[in-house]
């Protein structure tokens, strides 16, 4: 079978977990259980269309998990058929930053590309933060300057309540030597910023006001 879960939808499918098993570690009602499970597995085949009968059978499988041993052994199966982030190399991010001078690039083989719906990295040196993600089915690249803000804060992208800072853009006016700078709240740590999307509608609203 190909893959066929994005990333947040993995993300969502996490939560629905979650919730499943704080509801077996809190609840003994035996029909209340029963809703539980329906609602998660309506919720989670929600997210998709067209599904066939064995991907079905495949998200149909959280309806047996009862505790956390349930729960690590269903995401393990599930992740297998998580679509990864598209392939990229060192090469390719140059190409999205050609006006970027010695860029330097994250340690792609540290990272899951199961769990990575954006790619992101900040360049000490210059205090840049790069992001690289699909969109309309290409890969693009955005960067901006990008000042943390030692506090907590509702991100832009994941929607989560995370530490953030003020992530901002700057493009080229419509008149001579003027520029346009658009700016955003985002996570600080883009793993965690990751871990916490379970839908692309903020994600593509941030990319299409910056593009």
């Amino acid at each position: 079978m190909e893959p066929f879960i994005q990333t947040h939808q993995y993300n969502f499918i996490k939560e629905q977990v979650q919730y499943l098993v704080n509801g077996h570690a809190s609840v003994n009602d035996f029909d209340v259980l029963k809703t539980l499970e329906s609602l998660a597995i309506e919720k989670v085949t929600s997210q998709f269309d067209g599904l066939q009968e064995e991907q079905k059978e495949v998200l149909n499988g959280i309806t047996n998990i009862q505790d956390k041993e349930d729960a690590v052994l269903f995401l393990a199966r599930i992740k297998s058929h998580v679509i990864p982030f598209p392939d990229i190399s060192e090469n390719t991010i140059h190409k999205l930053f050609p006006k970027t001078k010695k860029l330097k690039t994250p340690r792609l083989e540290n990272i899951d590309f199961k769990e990575t719906t954006y790619l992101s990295w900040i360049d000490k040196g210059s205090s840049k933060k790069f992001i690289v993600a699909p969109h309309f089915g290409t890969l693009i690249g955005v960067k901006g300057s990008f000042t943390n803000s030692n506090q907590k804060g509702i991100c832009t992208l994941c929607n989560g309540n995370e530490e953030v800072g003020l992530f901002v853009s700057e493009e080229k006016g419509t008149g001579n030597g003027t520029y346009v700078k658009r700016g955003s709240h985002i996570c600080r740590n883009s793993e965690t910023c990751n871990q916490n999307i379970t839908n692309l509608k903020k994600m593509d609203e941030f990319l299409n006001r910056i593009k």
